[in-house]
């Protein structure tokens, strides 16, 4: 079966897998909201006790899971951008049912300080196995990962999430330590609509112009790279390459 066509039904199906997820969910993320709102009796109103739910995943500093590389990495990436996921998913602009459930009742306060905490974590990265492909394939991603398709009209990463591909603050989340699988997810996902952003559709109208072949040739790129020493994203008055013209900012200040 096609590779592209497969990854699309496994996104259509993940609902009902999501929901025997909820179950993992329920207590932790019912503690945030009952703490949130101080009525734990005995229970510690401790960043520790805050991020249960999502260390339940995500691991305890954001590190990402080592059983199932579709679940990232939160530590270190730009707390703006963190903080906008977020709010994607409680506003069901960003689709998953874990998620949505967890951030359901909390309120900004308490997503800021969520976004807060995993951004000034800092833990080694875990290389994540990569498929094999073929150096013609390498050769693809690295160029559009470097240097776009101008034929296509396809920009570069390094134009939007940073020359060392690591982000830029405060809102670009870095590429580098992204697994495969998690890569093509996320593309797939903004191709298909299944992840959308406020404002001009960016990320999606880069999908949309890359080509099935193209989304495996940058994410196996990507994946097979050797993160920096500094993960940390770069301030925004380092980075000069310009976005693209069409991708201007949304409203909250971030690129889409």
């Amino acid at each position: 079966m096609n590779s592209f066509v497969s990854l699309c039904r496994r996104l259509r199906g993940q609902a009902p897998r999501a929901a025997f997820a909820l179950l993992a969910f329920g207590l932790g993320s019912a503690a945030m909201a009952a703490t949130q709102a101080g009525a734990v009796p005995g229970v510690p109103d401790t960043m520790q006790q805050r991020v249960a739910a999502c260390a339940s995943c995500h691991g305890a500093h954001g590190e990402g899971s080592a059983s199932d590389v579709a679940i990232p990495r939160l530590a270190g990436k730009p707390a703006g951008y963190l903080l906008q996921q977020l709010e994607y998913f409680q506003t069901g602009q960003r689709r998953h049912a874990p998620m949505e459930y967890v951030v359901r009742q909390l309120s900004p306060a308490y997503l800021r300080d969520i976004a807060g905490y995993f951004a000034q974590q800092d833990v080694p990265y875990r290389r994540q196995p990569v498929p094999a492909v073929s150096a013609e394939t390498l050769r693809r991603g690295e160029q559009l990962v470097l240097r776009g398709d101008s034929t296509r009209g396809v920009p570069s990463c390094v134009s939007c999430h940073g020359d060392r591909l690591t982000g830029v603050e405060p809102m670009m989340p870095g590429l580098m330590g992204l697994s495969y699988d998690y890569l093509t997810t996320q593309l797939v996902s903004w191709r298909t609509r299944q992840r959308a952003a406020e404002g001009p559709y960016c990320m999606g109208v880069v999908a949309n112009r890359m080509r099935e072949s193209d989304i495996a040739a940058v994410s196996a790129w990507l994946a097979g790279q050797e993160p920096p020493a500094d993960m940390h994203p770069v301030p925004a008055s380092a980075h000069t390459e310009p976005l693209p013209g069409w991708c201007v900012m949304g409203k909250s200040g971030a690129g889409q």
